[in-house]
């Protein structure tokens, strides 16, 4: 860190030593972060953070994130919003897993992969177990086979469960279709116009069960090729990445990245029912509380893009693919429990999500302390 700046006369000065520390720490115990740990490695150049969040119902297991971030504050703020994100991913679809996440700040087109991700390998073992990783934004299974070089606590490796996409997309379509279910009695999703913002590989697959159905696309990315993909399979409408917020259609579908329902998109919203894969959806709380507000059907990201997580168990459990799809299925039935939640108690969809999430760890915390 820099040394303080000496004072010019002016009410502002840089922060001391002391006074970022504390910083640091009042986010880790923000959402009461279990470990956080940062490993430089000069070498590589890797710069990695492996944040645990909970461990209360089994080892920390969340993907390794590879982006090239604004600031490393910015990457630590990410990190710990995606590890406390697993934990209740974890625990609203019934798994014997925590909840934690990796970062690894950088550009993730780099050619000089394997020594970043043996060094990334090296960090994972240095926890011990406490944490898994897999695939995140960034990072794919050959990047996993380069972990796996270094540890053992890795999965999303080839010929294995590999690519968690297509189970994510299930999830999320079923979930939809609990969505669609409560808002218009029906689960059909046939004739409804869904507005798919990011064609990667979870819009993609996404876009494929959305369109055998018989729903209408609209569907936008940064990457013009990912588009033409989609609109060229699925007869899906493109638009521009800052148009997919004001375009009329009964649901809007986030899979790309986070933050994505904010003080200047919510406004823009014509829809009815907020339902897709991204993770951190809503920049803060209270965004979730103005969808309430105006009336927009909102499912939690981490109950509704749950799949992916299921995927990841069913290699660690050697499940089969089949068992891992129908385990995604039933987020349908969780989604229905949310808004069940939300209805009695009169909260928030994203609050009730949380309730349920917290039940279920306070209960098994009870349990295994009952045993000591």
């Amino acid at each position: 860190m820099k040394a303080p700046a000496k004072s010019s006369g002016s009410s502002s000065r840089a922060p001391s030593v002391k006074e970022e520390s504390s910083a640091l720490f009042a986010l880790l115990e923000e959402h009461a972060h279990e470990q956080v740990s940062l490993v430089y490695e000069p070498s590589s150049g890797y710069r990695g953070i492996i944040a645990i969040h909970d461990t209360t119902l089994g080892p920390a297991l969340g993907g390794t994130r590879f982006w090239s971030y604004a600031s490393d504050r910015e990457a630590l703020i990410d990190c710990l919003r995606l590890a406390r994100g697993m934990t209740y991913k974890a625990a609203v679809a019934g798994l014997n897993l925590g909840g934690g996440k990796a970062v690894i700040i950088g550009d993730n087109k780099t050619t000089r992969r394997e020594a970043v991700f043996r060094a990334h390998g090296r960090h994972v073992q240095s926890l011990g177990g406490r944490y898994i990783t897999a695939e995140d934004v960034g990072t794919s299974t050959g990047d996993m086979e380069f972990i796996k070089a270094e540890t053992d606590h890795v999965t999303g490796l080839i010929g294995k469960s590999g690519d968690p996409s297509p189970v994510t997309a299930f999830g999320v379509y079923r979930g939809m279709k609990a969505c669609a279910r409560h808002k218009y009695g029906s689960p059909e999703l046939r004739g409804k116009v869904v507005a798919i913002q990011g064609c990667g590989h979870v819009g993609y697959y996404l876009a494929e069960l959305l369109y055998k159905e018989g729903a209408e696309l609209i569907v936008t990315d940064i990457d013009a090729v990912k588009v033409k993909k989609v609109v060229d399979a699925f007869e899906a409408k493109a638009v521009r990445p800052e148009e997919i917020f004001a375009v009329q259609a009964n649901v809007f579908a986030p899979c790309a990245l986070g933050g994505i329902i904010n003080d200047e998109t919510l406004p823009q919203l014509e829809v009815e029912i907020v339902a897709g894969g991204a993770n951190n959806q809503l920049a803060a709380e209270h965004h979730g509380d103005a969808l309430e507000a105006k009336g927009i059907l909102y499912a939690p990201d981490y109950v509704i893009n749950g799949g992916g997580l299921i995927n990841v168990n069913a290699e660690l459990n050697g499940w089969s693919m089949e068992r891992a799809r129908n385990k995604a299925g039933e987020i349908y039935d969780t989604i229905l429990g949310v808004f069940e939640i939300a209805t009695e108690e009169g909260i928030p969809s994203y609050r009730a999500a949380d309730r349920l999430a917290e039940r279920r760890i306070a209960a098994i915390a009870k349990v295994r302390q009952n045993f000591v």
